[in-house]
């Protein structure tokens, strides 16, 4: 038979890389993955989730949260950064004005199904 029925592939592990984004890559829109991706590569979003490892710096207009066991080297840049207990951060913290806001941002609570986390927001007006 000249074509066959392609096996889906097992369900990546956890551990299992998955992808590899570098440098000079551009994702638009959402992206949305299973398993582990590696990224080396700035980050600019509205919204970021990191529960991984990225080596890079991360500016998001509306918030950043390191989740878990989440590992960043490089600076963050947000009107609202979540760390978590656990996570490893080595980098520089800068936090900014929400655009399109008149005054400092305000952070939203804690779902009671998550853990407690520390928020951070900007002081400065």
């Amino acid at each position: 038979m000249m074509w066959k029925k392609r096996k889906h592939a097992a369900t990546p592990k956890g551990s299992d890389l998955t992808a590899f984004i570098d440098e000079g890559s551009e994702i638009e829109g959402k992206y949305t993955f299973r398993g582990t991706v590696m990224m080396h590569a700035n980050v600019r979003a509205g919204i970021v989730f990191i529960n991984g490892e990225v080596v890079g710096n991360v500016v998001a207009s509306e918030r950043v949260e390191l989740r878990g066991s989440a590992r960043v080297f490089g600076d963050v840049e947000a009107p609202v950064v979540v760390v978590e207990e656990g996570v490893f951060f080595e980098g520089n913290c800068k936090m900014t004005k929400m655009q399109g806001a008149d005054g400092p941002p305000v952070a939203r609570p804690e779902p009671l199904d998550r853990p407690a986390s520390r928020h951070l927001t900007n002081a400065r007006q």
